[in-house]
């Protein structure tokens, strides 16, 4: 059991619900988020800010948490849920594309003892990761990590890390979905270690499931070869971890939690962006406020909870492997 403070364990225990599963609701998007706003009208800072409000205030009674950028999302965390506690982003959107490495940076207005000033109970620090580049670009992400870890543990708050895979030789599809086990699990490894200072780890779930056999049209990995990989995952840290939806479906991010479950992965819980409130985009764009609120109380209300339901059957308790 990894041992933390007192107010770690506290902000954590704000985090998740009461079976130390968390739960929670993700719209920290900025550029994406101004993307998908944009197909439908112009995406001011005032539309952005407002639809996060309307996200927060409608889905976080059913959330044990909410993750938002300090850029747009500092009004919806005044009006989400009494009882959802607050998980601030601390990377800038994006990374430099012209740079080889994809190489990460913090925002510049802000440190973790202002975010906590907002009412941060965690940070969360979004890394893209291959553990195959260069050694060099590497060590610079380590490096970059451990003052970030060294930065919260002097704020006495929990550090969430998202780690993103990629493959810098340019692999996608079918043929990233053949190293993608590889790449997940390896860099979950690297980032377990005492260290880096992290509390959570945000994970890709280690299979694209568009390539596992009985879920997509064709297939990379057997039903019993992608349940291997999901425990050799969850065998790679002892620290409590979440996954991400990564854009998929609402119907398949629920699928590969069960499949989780059914291989014997201990994970804590999820971050659920997209595959939550993306729909609302639409109607909030072209039809106004109160067209996505309907929306959010009917169609968006339906899929959080139904994605609890699954978390219920399938997530176990952080506090089995955090003590204070």
């Amino acid at each position: 059991m990894r041992k933390v403070s007192k107010n770690v364990y506290e902000a954590m225990e704000r985090l998740s619900d009461r079976e130390g599963v968390i739960g929670a609701l993700a719209i920290d998007q900025r550029g994406s988020i101004k993307k998908m706003i944009g197909k439908y009208t112009e995406s001011t800072t005032e539309k952005i800010e407002e639809f996060k409000c309307l996200v927060s205030s409608e889905l976080t009674k059913y959330a044990s948490s909410i993750l938002l950028d300090p850029e747009y999302g500092l009004p919806a965390s005044k009006v989400r849920d009494k009882e959802a506690g607050l998980l601030l982003a601390y990377e800038k959107t994006g990374y430099d594309a012209t740079k080889k490495g994809r190489l990460p940076d913090i925002l510049d207005e802000w440190s973790v003892r202002r975010l906590k000033e907002q009412g941060a109970d965690a940070i969360k620090f979004l890394l893209y990761y291959d553990i195959d580049d260069d050694k060099e670009i590497n060590e610079a992400k380590h490096i970059f990590v451990e003052r970030l870890g060294s930065e919260c543990l002097g704020e006495d708050l929990p550090f969430y890390l998202e780690l993103v895979s990629y493959d810098e030789a340019g692999k996608t599809g079918k043929e990233y979905a053949k190293v993608r086990p590889h790449k997940v699990i390896e860099m979950m490894k690297e980032f377990s270690k005492e260290r880096y200072n992290v509390t959570v780890l945000k994970m890709e779930i280690p299979v694209d499931m568009n390539y596992v056999e009985g879920y997509g049209e064709e297939w990379v990995y057997t039903r019993e070869e992608a349940k291997a990989f999901y425990k050799q995952q969850a065998e790679a840290t002892d620290l409590p971890f979440i996954f991400l939806s990564g854009g998929v479906s609402m119907d398949l991010f629920k699928k590969s939690l069960e499949l989780a479950h059914e291989a014997g992965s201990n994970f804590n819980g999820v971050l659920c962006g997209r595959a939550t409130w993306a729909d609302a985009i639409e109607p909030y764009s072209s039809k106004g406020k109160e067209e996505a609120i309907k929306w959010l109380e009917t169609e968006g209300t339906e899929k959080i909870t139904s994605l609890g339901k699954v978390l219920g059957q399938t997530a176990t308790d952080w506090k089995l492997k955090l003590t204070k």
